[in-house]
C-alpha cells in the first residue's frame, strides 16, 4: 500500500524560499502521477502542481507559475517541490498526492487517491 510523507515546511520570511519533499514507502512511485496540493486557513484545498510518470509537469495554480517548480527522483522515491520568492498568501497546509498513471498525462486535481498527512508552510515577517 502506497504511503505518502511530506516534509519540509516551516515558517519563512516573505521572498524566501523552501522546498517540501513527498517520500514514499509501500511501493515505488515511478508509475504514478504526483501532485501538489495546498490548503489555506477557511479555505478550499486546491492543486498546485503535477508531475507525471513521464516527468511531464502541469500547473494546477497560476499563482505557482514563474515560482513553483516540481520535480521527481525516482532513485530516492521522492518528489519535491521548490518554492521560491514566498508570498503571505503561500501559507497554508501543503498535501502531496498520487495516482497510477495509466494515462501518462497529469489527471485533473480530482483524480487522486493516495495522500500524505501535510506539512505546514507559514510566509510571515
Amino acid at each position: 500500500q502506497l504511503q505518502l510523507v511530506e516534509s519540509g515546511g516551516g515558517l519563512v520570511q516573505p521572498g524566501g524560499s523552501l522546498r517540501l519533499s513527498c517520500a514514499a514507502s509501500g511501493s515505488t512511485l515511478n508509475p504514478y502521477a504526483i501532485g501538489w496540493f495546498r490548503q489555506a486557513p477557511g479555505k478550499e484545498r486546491e492543486g498546485v502542481l503535477c508531475i507525471s510518470r513521464s516527468g511531464g509537469t502541469t500547473n494546477y495554480a497560476d499563482s505557482a507559475k514563474g515560482r513553483f517548480t516540481i520535480s521527481r527522483d525516482n532513485t530516492k522515491n521522492t518528489v519535491y517541490l521548490q518554492m521560491n520568492n514566498l508570498e503571505p498568501e503561500d501559507t497554508a497546509v501543503y498535501y502531496c498526492a498520487a495516482v497510477f498513471n495509466f494515462g501518462g498525462s497529469c489527471p485533473i486535481p480530482s483524480g487522486y487517491d493516495h495522500w500524505g498527512q501535510g506539512t505546514q508552510v507559514t510566509v510571515s515577517s
